[in-house]
């Protein structure tokens, strides 16, 4: 956990050095996903046939459920992993969130819509993975989070992703 340690300090110690620089990673922190969600909503209106759309909410739907609601809370429950701002004393750029930091919930939610993106149009995915990347980032920024927390976040998105589109019939299967 020391490279942990020394990642989340080398980014957090860039906050609050400039308001510019804070008001962009609080912007990142916490109102970029809505950004995202209907960013990932057009993508879905644009797709031809309702089933195609049905298809990719519910590619949406369930990976975000799977990785957020259900994979992440098991891990949290085993492993206890206190914030930041919990264990080294400070207060974080935002309101501070409740319960566990590992891994991130914001990172599950976000790195799945992503990675889910990925299925419905690929020329769209390094935009939404680099929007999530800076989210990540400014996680850690703000102070809210460690750098394992986010990239468990990724992982478990992806997986979550994965095991949701190898489960789902394709539209033109149905």
């Amino acid at each position: 956990m020391f490279y942990d340690r020394a990642v989340f300090e080398a980014i957090y110690s860039l906050s609050r050095q400039s308001k510019f620089l804070d008001f962009v990673g609080i912007f990142l922190a916490n109102y970029v996903g809505y950004f995202l969600i209907l960013a990932v909503l057009v993508l879905l209106f644009l797709k031809k046939d309702w089933r195609s759309r049905f298809f990719y909410l519910s590619l949406i739907a369930l990976s975000v459920l799977l990785s957020r609601w259900v994979i992440t809370e098991i891990i949290r429950f085993v492993y206890n992993r206190p914030r930041p701002f919990v264990e080294l004393g400070f207060a974080p750029l935002i309101s501070p969130p409740a319960g566990w930091a590992f891994p991130s919930g914001h990172a599950a939610v976000f790195f799945a819509l992503a990675f889910a993106v990925w299925f419905i149009d690929r020329r769209w995915f390094l935009w939404f993975l680099a929007v999530t990347v800076l989210m990540g980032l400014a996680r850690i920024f703000v102070g809210v989070h460690w750098p394992l927390d986010i990239l468990a976040g990724a992982l478990v998105a992806l997986t979550s992703a994965v095991i949701i589109r190898w489960i789902l019939p394709r539209p033109d299967k149905v």
